[in-house]
């Protein structure tokens, strides 16, 4: 009776888990594969999300820039994407680039995030625009 107990409680534990794993409503992606989905203007919108300093610092060609720290970061990417393309999505290290997915994600866009972050990006010797 124990057993089944335990059993139970370890399986609703596992499905709980892998509910809340799925829910993220995006995908983290390395450098490489990156660089691939973004070769495509028409479809996929690249977005920076560190500050404006930062992106004056150097960026991915092509990106825009809207903070992630900032207060009016939703109502501003809500404002200035366009929700029919894929938004291409990366910060300095990947912290707050997975912040702005999960807010992106939840409100029906359609996300990439670069695992890496900047960071990766030229450690891999990506280009970039300063």
């Amino acid at each position: 009776m124990i057993k089944l107990r335990i059993m139970g409680i370890i399986t609703m534990l596992c499905s709980l888990l892998g509910c809340t794993a799925q829910t993220k409503g995006f995908e983290s992606i390395g450098a490489e594969k990156f660089e691939q989905i973004i070769a495509d203007t028409a479809k996929v919108i690249r977005l920076d999300v560190r500050t404006a300093e930062e992106y004056a610092e150097g960026h991915i060609d092509g990106a825009m820039n809207i903070d992630v720290l900032k207060d009016d970061f939703k109502d501003n990417a809500i404002t200035r994407l366009p929700k029919d393309k894929t938004i291409a999505v990366y910060c300095r290290s990947g912290k707050r680039s997975k912040k702005a997915a999960g807010i992106l994600a939840k409100q029906g866009f359609n996300v990439i995030e670069l695992d890496c972050g900047y960071i990766g990006w030229t450690k891999a010797d990506k280009p970039v625009t300063r």
